[in-house]
């Protein structure tokens, strides 16, 4: 009978949260993978059915999914790693009693606005107005192009990304860091261990579990840009930072092509997933070795 109860009310606080995200992220998901089946127009209440046409123009007829599908790929690959691991150097450095003031510098940005943050540096990376041109000046260099040369546009909003969302990686990682034993660090000291061999075997250990969690929610952020990219270059130069979701949006809301639009739409989750699901198993078979 106490049991029943219990059960009854872990149901009735997971009841209102189930409902929602089966509302508004199950559902969804079902009614994209169901769009993506049809000739959608958005203005137009004929809906035909198309089958698996959709997804076969994508494969097959299609360059600028692969083109953007590339560009989202050279993003992931490039902002990823930075972001965690610049989130993991700051975690080990401010994690201290005096790091407090520093860490609230690192994190404010985050609660920033896409739009705030990426016109803030949209100004910056400007070679003539910029502070980063200014700087170059200074010591005598011929400031970078960064949003108008197809080499480096990426890598500015790269780098704007970066300053932008660090902060939340770092938090995570000084929760972990927070929950690894500090009598480990005391005993590895006794026995002569140096700080290097005290992150090896202490500190990556004991944020594994964090590691895989970051690393999961940063992949995931990644292949959803679209904010920094559609602000600060439009997808230019030449088509260069052209995004995945840019050109989901457009081929939606501009062409009015919905069912298209939702193939893409599906196609990008399941690369998504798999992606997750590839560092998932990494993480468990190395827990495992």
């Amino acid at each position: 009978m106490v049991k029943r109860f219990e059960n009854s009310s872990a149901y009735s606080f997971l009841g209102p949260f189930l409902l929602i995200y089966l509302l508004f992220t199950v559902y969804p998901v079902f009614q994209a993978v169901w769009m993506s089946l049809f000739d959608w127009d958005l203005l137009s209440v004929q809906r035909s059915f198309e089958g698996i046409r959709n997804y076969v123009e994508m494969f097959i007829g299609d360059p600028s999914f692969w083109r953007t599908l590339g560009n989202t790929f050279v993003f992931v690959l490039l902002s990823s790693p930075a972001i965690i691991g610049m989130g993991l150097l700051l975690a080990l450095g401010l994690s201290g009693p005096h790091g407090g003031w520093l860490r609230t510098v690192f994190f404010s940005p985050y609660v920033l606005s896409v739009a705030v943050a990426t016109l803030l540096w949209g100004f910056m990376l400007s070679p003539q107005q910029g502070l980063i041109g200014a700087a170059m000046k200074a010591f005598g260099l011929e400031p970078l192009a960064w949003l108008t040369n197809p080499d480096l546009a990426m890598h500015g909003i790269v780098l704007t990304t970066l300053w932008w969302t660090v902060g939340f990686n770092m938090v995570l990682f000084i929760a972990g860091l927070q929950d690894i034993d500090g009598f480990l660090y005391e005993a590895a000291t006794i026995d002569g261990a140096g700080s290097m061999r005290k992150f090896i075997s202490i500190t990556l250990p004991g944020l594994k579990h964090t590691l895989t969690t970051v690393g999961i929610l940063q992949i995931i952020a990644s292949f959803q840009i679209f904010g920094q990219v559609y602000i600060m270059t439009r997808g230019g130069p030449g088509g260069s930072t052209r995004v995945l979701i840019q050109y989901i949006y457009e081929t939606g809301f501009r062409d009015f092509r919905l069912g298209y639009a939702s193939a893409m739409s599906v196609v990008l989750f399941v690369v998504m997933f798999g992606a997750s699901m590839v560092q998932l198993r990494i993480s468990r078979r190395g827990e495992t070795a």
